[in-house]
């Protein structure tokens, strides 16, 4: 009983030490929100001359663009027309024969060739901030005519340098950085389907 005891002891303690780390970053998030009243802007726009916004990232990020993109496709909170959002990170058919014909580092900058055009908006999502993959679609996106935003971390990376605008979270733990970034998503989300009379 006392080795469970500990075990449960060792849990707990590790489960407070996650929740102080979330809060202290959450407590810096206010630094950003110029930058995100910009990302919502931006996407606003784009979507008002009929743009659209696509997103792209890996893993977690992957999961972060296709929920942001089903929020605004579906409906986050209000009842409203579709927004135009695309996740570059869903079709498995075109992730595995991109990957396999010209390489992992091309399974996104293949699709934004295809489905891009000029004034677009390219959201890519990095937690360091150095995905090859999604840099390589945010160059040809601009090289297009799209906007490009990075929802990064720590440094923001040499994805910082390339985007028009880099929301980077000030952490290098990724599983903070995911945090950040799913509850940056769900601002923008709700700035954007919000009528612009109201905010």
């Amino acid at each position: 009983m006392a080795a469970h005891h500990h075990i449960k002891t060792a849990m707990l303690d590790t489960i407070s030490q996650r929740i102080d780390e979330h809060a202290a970053l959450l407590q810096q998030m206010n630094a950003l929100a110029p930058a995100i009243a910009e990302l919502a802007h931006m996407a606003r726009e784009t979507l008002d001359r009929d743009g659209k916004i696509l997103l792209c990232g890996n893993g977690g990020s992957a999961a972060d663009a296709q929920h942001i993109a089903a929020e605004l496709v579906g409906r986050f909170q209000r009842d409203r027309q579709g927004l135009a959002a695309i996740a570059l990170t869903t079709d498995t058919s075109i992730l595995t024969s991109v990957g396999n014909d010209y390489g992992f580092e091309q399974i996104f900058t293949r699709q934004v060739q295809a489905l891009a055009r000029a004034g677009d908006l390219l959201i890519g999502i990095s937690t360091s901030g150095n995905s090859a993959n999604v840099l390589a679609a945010i160059e040809t996106a601009s090289a297009i005519g799209c906007r490009t935003v990075g929802l990064l971390g720590g440094d923001g990376g040499k994805i910082a340098r390339q985007v028009d605008m880099a929301i980077t979270i000030p952490s290098s733990v990724t599983a903070r950085v995911q945090e950040m970034h799913i509850l940056v998503g769900h601002i923008l989300c709700e700035l954007v389907e919000t009528p612009a009379e109201d905010t």
